[in-house]
């Protein structure tokens, strides 16, 4: 069996381990769980049944609750006790990936695979057909136990992610659409495709809900002929939102972006980047000063198993940029150091930062590679210092953590199967952010925080 192998200290991506032992360690048996020792492991909710023959997707928070997206609909946690998490409802509404994201009273849901409706009683359908739907579902969430479907917004190309991006007056929300893939037999979304779509929606009348704009962010093509690429750009997979400083960052098929957001309905790309290592740009984090932003490259689009020695530790990993007089200025790569078997699908994925003052660590989630911490603090010199994972699925290439994020002094993990994780990190390079304290977390829209007192937070 393949050994894990910690990757020695100057290898290009600098994988270090620091705190955990750094020796061969042996892949765990199917689905077993390992950790490092800063780790515990205190709850687990499988999949509510309405849900369980679908896998989850991404997490959003808001108070005492946890929203979990779900290729079959959403499910509501009561998280007051991490301990003791409770299942508070489920919605069934079927409509890939079913991004999540929360505001006041309103669950924003991206549904990317066209439907015969809008409705939650859809059924898959061509996109070649004229009728096909696909866009962004507005639910009303005030009372828990019975969320209520309240309005849709059909999009080109669908939505595959969405960001939520507040208006400066705090009278309406944004809703920047991330989508592409489009067809020449798709009356809906036919190429040239390249552009987001941005959703109005007025916060005393969502129902009111509209799109406002399609800004082109390739006018003249994206990054299409670069060897390797998984696909073409033909527009974002995902955008993170930093609203108190007016930028954000575009993870774009085959190119880095950053945007001035200042004008909310007229984003304007100021910065772009490709990378001959990458093969998708998938999804983007700042750190809380805004001068740095981590892009993740999902190589094997997520179904393939790239963290292992084959491929070894700079591709389908993190990319490690500084933002230096308006430039994506490359520094490092960072890969978790613990091989995985070649039958488990695992590639950089969805995380957060944890809110430690003066340091730039985030927690992340690596599909079957499980869930690490790591540290960007130095740019240059990136290290993992904790994790936790499971052993091979008996389903190969299908299964792992979709997102894992920091909130409240807890991290939270959506798998694919096993249903919400809960885990509690012990570490002095991590335990002040205990003292920070969220409303609401929707990480693709990131707010800064502070060392102590309430802070502010998503994709």
């Amino acid at each position: 069996m393949t050994a894990r192998i910690l990757i020695a200290a100057g290898a290009t991506a600098a994988l270090v381990l620091s705190g955990i032992p750094a020796q061969a360690l042996a892949i765990p048996g199917p689905e077993e769980i390992v950790m490092s020792p800063n780790v515990a492991h205190i709850a687990n909710i499988p999949k509510p049944a309405p849900i369980t023959n679908t896998i989850n997707t991404d997490i959003a928070f808001q108070g005492n609750y946890a929203y979990v997206g779900n290729y079959g609909g959403l499910s509501i946690y009561d998280i007051r006790n991490p301990r003791k998490p409770t299942a508070v409802s489920s919605v069934v509404c079927p409509g890939s990936q079913m991004d999540v994201s929360v505001y006041g009273n309103l669950l924003f849901g991206s549904v990317d695979s066209s439907r015969n409706n809008d409705s939650c009683s859809s059924t898959a359908q061509s996109a070649s057909i004229p009728e096909s739907w696909e866009g962004v579902r507005i639910f009303d969430v005030r009372d828990k136990a019975n969320p209520r479907y309240i309005k849709s917004i059909e999009t080109d190309c669908g939505s595959h992610t969405h960001t939520l991006v507040p208006d400066k007056r705090g009278k309406a929300v944004y809703i920047y659409v991330s989508s592409y893939l489009p067809a020449p037999n798709f009356p809906n979304c036919k190429p040239p495709h390249d552009k987001i779509t941005i959703i109005k929606v007025p916060l005393n009348d969502p129902s009111a809900a509209a799109i406002v704009s399609t800004p082109v962010v390739f006018p003249d093509g994206g990054n299409e002929t670069q060897p390797g690429l998984l696909l073409p750009t033909s527009g974002c997979h995902d955008i993170t939102a930093y609203a108190e400083k007016d930028i954000a960052a575009g993870a774009c098929m085959g190119d880095g972006v950053l945007f001035d957001i200042s004008n909310r309905e007229q984003p304007r790309i100021i910065a772009r980047v490709t990378d001959p290592n990458f093969a998708f740009w998938h999804s983007a984090t700042f750190n809380n000063r805004g001068d740095k932003v981590v892009f993740t490259d999902e190589l094997g689009g997520g179904g393939a198993a790239t963290c292992n020695e084959a491929t070894g530790p700079t591709r389908g990993a993190d990319a490690i940029y500084d933002i230096h007089r308006g430039r994506l200025v490359f520094k490092s790569y960072f890969k978790i150091p613990r091989y995985q078997a070649d039958t488990e699908n695992c590639v950089a994925h969805n995380g957060s930062l944890i809110p430690v003052k003066g340091k730039d660590i985030m927690v992340q989630a690596w599909y079957q590679g499980g869930i690490s911490v790591w540290d960007f603090t130095d740019s240059t010199r990136p290290q993992e210092i904790a994790y936790f994972e499971r052993g091979p699925f008996s389903v190969p290439l299908s299964a792992g953590y979709w997102s894992a994020y920091y909130y409240n002094g807890y991290i939270y993990g959506s798998e694919f199967n096993k249903g919400f994780d809960i885990l509690k990190l012990n570490d002095k390079r991590t335990n002040q952010a205990n003292g920070v304290r969220m409303d609401i977390l929707n990480v693709q829209t990131q707010q800064s925080y502070g060392e102590r007192g309430r802070g502010h937070g998503r994709d």
